[in-house]
């Protein structure tokens, strides 16, 4: 009885000295559990059971659960067993950035973009294409988008629609480029006269002027200044006469010997003529050789008295031979008016 007595009451002691030690150990583990389950990604149902259980396994064989006894026979507390804050951050330091090598690993990862890859339907409604150049088309219309050169030729007031109807001009314009083709032909146009306003006019007309060679159009201006021409006066002529500059110093100086020799006038009267009808250097010379021969031979006017007619009225040379016949019939043979009269006043 007293073996027994004696059993029950170590018992008791070994309980009371084992209580406090099991509930420090629960209290590190329960810490340790709150300080880590906000640093990962919790796990839900079984998962989690089997987490918290690992959880609490390691803290409480690892450092949490306190020696039972230490060299000097104190007990050590929870907090003394916790890596200190600067032992975190070496560890810190020393992990590498997971996020950057997976960056690196997912740009290495990617593929070349290659044209015969295969893409997705949604992608492919997603891809924005630059229109393609016709091939062949009626009208420059289709080109302005693709081409500087007309458009601003567009925007200088040029009419494409009309331009595209003169014999491989289209083509021509096409084949231009604005800064080193056009643009110095602009500037030349400027100096010799044309208004700003008249610049797109006049390419309408003359579109291929664009791709004549500058110092031939010089030499040409030159040649007319030779002649006395001022530059106001070469201004208005190439003004009138849109192709006035695309014919060679030759041509001009053998139209302009016909007219003084043909009508017998003098070097400023055939100025003056040239001044009022610069036409009569860029248009055909048989209209006007047949009208003189019509105003000579079938009217019966006289040398002389063509001179004055056509230095009063220079369209005479180039009109109609049926409009002039009909109308001197009406007023010469009907009206009964004499030549002399028909001369003074020619503009009937």
């Amino acid at each position: 009885m007293a073996v027994w007595a004696r059993w029950r009451c170590l018992l008791s002691t070994a309980r009371a000295v084992e209580l406090p030690r099991r509930l420090r150990s629960r209290g590190c583990a329960a810490r340790a559990c709150r300080e880590f389950a906000p640093l990962a990604v919790l796990p839900a149902g079984r998962e989690l059971a089997l987490c918290r259980l690992q959880a609490y396994r390691q803290v409480s064989v690892g450092s949490c659960s306190p020696p039972d006894s230490a060299e000097d026979g104190s007990v050590s507390s929870p907090e003394s067993n916790l890596p200190s804050v600067q032992q975190e951050q070496a560890k810190a330091e020393i992990l590498p950035d997971l996020n950057a090598k997976v960056l690196d690993e997912g740009w290495d990862d990617i593929p070349p973009s290659s044209a015969l890859e295969v893409i997705s339907e949604e992608e492919a409604v997603q891809i924005i294409a630059e229109p393609l150049l016709p091939i062949q088309s009626s009208t420059l219309r289709d080109y302005v988008d693709h081409s500087e050169t007309l458009a601003k030729l567009v925007h200088l007031g040029v009419d494409l629609s009309q331009v595209e109807k003169r014999q491989k001009a289209g083509q021509l314009l096409l084949t231009l480029d604005f800064e080193k083709d056009v643009k110095k032909i602009l500037l030349f146009l400027k100096d010799v006269g044309v208004e700003d306003n008249q610049l797109g006019q006049f390419l309408t007309k003359n579109p291929y002027i664009l791709g004549e060679d500058l110092e031939a159009l010089e030499t040409r201006v030159a040649y007319l200044k030779s002649k006395k021409f001022g530059k106001s006066e070469i201004a208005q002529m190439v003004s009138r006469a849109p192709y006035l500059l695309l014919f060679s110093v030759e041509r001009l100086d053998n139209r302009l010997g016909f007219f003084k020799n043909e009508l017998g006038l003098s070097v400023k009267k055939t100025k003056d003529l040239v001044i009022r009808l610069p036409r009569l250097l860029t248009g055909k010379i048989e209209p006007v050789k047949e009208n003189l021969q019509v105003c000579q031979i079938e009217l019966g006017f006289q040398r002389n008295e063509i001179q004055q007619i056509v230095c009063k009225t220079p369209k005479i040379l180039t009109a109609s031979k049926k409009r002039l016949k009909q109308t001197f019939d009406y007023l010469h043979n009907i009206m009964g008016i004499p030549h002399h009269m028909l001369t003074r006043f020619p503009q009937v």
